[in-house]
């Protein structure tokens, strides 16, 4: 029987009330609660998504975490893609004590949920946006380098150069995303800065995630260099596995929504051509399918390995 990595307690693991500072990225129609779930209960932190816009369906994987899990859980309203300004009274009536606010304001929605006692994160990928967000009044900070899969500002900055820099200009806790994958990598995030650490392609991957057999193959047979930048000149910027779909779209100069009309095809049906499958480059160090258990296990535990290492290179 595997062994239960030990606990990691600083203020991101003591905000979220987890034993590990890792959260599972709110990623659109994937983040709902047989994923977000099994994320809580292996002690890291999972998170229900709001950037599919489908609200009525949210609504409900947000009650059914409270069947799924005792262990706490989280929140995202990507503020670009709801349109029910209701969101956050229903998150807070939920009882949900965790919130990631994104693609938005950090002011609509921080304050509110802050007075209903809620613990608040906003995700930045600039450092005035982090500086901005923290003049809202944050808890935290998800900084999001623009390796990371999903919707990205055009501008990107590499997670290595990005975290290090916010880092240096705030004082609240800093949650690292892009290129996270295993216990080095978030060690990395801890030298440089953070405390704790976002996961997306590699839970994407992961046995309970409800996206089609294909695209986890596909990243599991990604070199570091399939995945395309979309909408480098325009908004918003995507990083989205390569395929014949998305190297076309790579010179176009703008891909807009309608490219996700038929995203079910390829997130549960399959067909890889069919939308555009978000991934980040990180999928290039992914080999193979785990639960989430394992993979939340493993990267404790290899992160306590490369720290230790590292310490015993410093005490020479």
């Amino acid at each position: 029987m595997t062994r239960e990595a030990r606990p990691i307690s600083n203020r991101v693991s003591q905000m979220l009330g987890v034993d590990y500072p890792i959260v599972q990225a709110p990623m659109g129609w994937i983040a709902r609660s047989p994923l977000a779930s099994a994320v809580s209960n292996a002690g890291a932190l999972g998170i229900i998504e709001t950037s599919s816009g489908d609200l009525d369906a949210i609504k409900e994987e947000i009650r059914a975490m409270g069947r799924l899990t005792s262990k706490p859980f989280g929140v995202n309203i990507a503020q670009l893609f709801v349109r029910d300004e209701g969101i956050a009274d229903f998150v807070v009536d939920q009882g949900v004590r965790f919130v990631t606010t994104s693609a938005g304001d950090p002011t609509k929605y921080t304050a509110k949920l802050k007075a209903a006692g809620l613990t608040v994160f906003h995700v930045v990928p600039t450092l005035a946006a982090a500086l901005k967000a923290v003049d809202a009044g944050v808890d935290g900070l998800v900084v999001e380098g623009g390796e990371g899969g999903g919707f990205k500002n055009p501008k990107e900055v590499s997670t290595m150069v990005l975290l290090p820099l916010v880092a240096e200009h705030v004082d609240v806790p800093i949650i690292a995303a892009g290129g996270i994958t295993d216990g080095a990598s978030m060690a990395a995030a801890f030298a440089l800065g953070a405390e704790g650490v976002q996961m997306g392609t590699r839970m994407v991957s992961a046995l309970e995630s409800p996206v089609h057999e294909n695209w986890k193959r596909a990243i599991v047979d990604a070199k570091e260099t399939d995945t395309v930048f979309l909408n480098r000149f325009s908004r918003p910027g995507l990083r989205a596995l390569r395929t014949e779909r998305t190297t076309e779209l790579e010179r176009a100069d703008h891909v807009g929504m309608d490219q996700f009309a038929k995203t079910a095809d390829l997130y549960f049906g399959g067909d890889m051509e069919a939308s555009i499958a978000l991934t980040g480059q990180v999928a290039g160090r992914i080999d193979s399918v785990k639960p989430v258990a394992d993979i939340v296990n493993e990267t404790v535990q290899d992160f306590y390995q490369v720290i230790e290492k590292l310490g015993r290179l410093a005490a020479n």
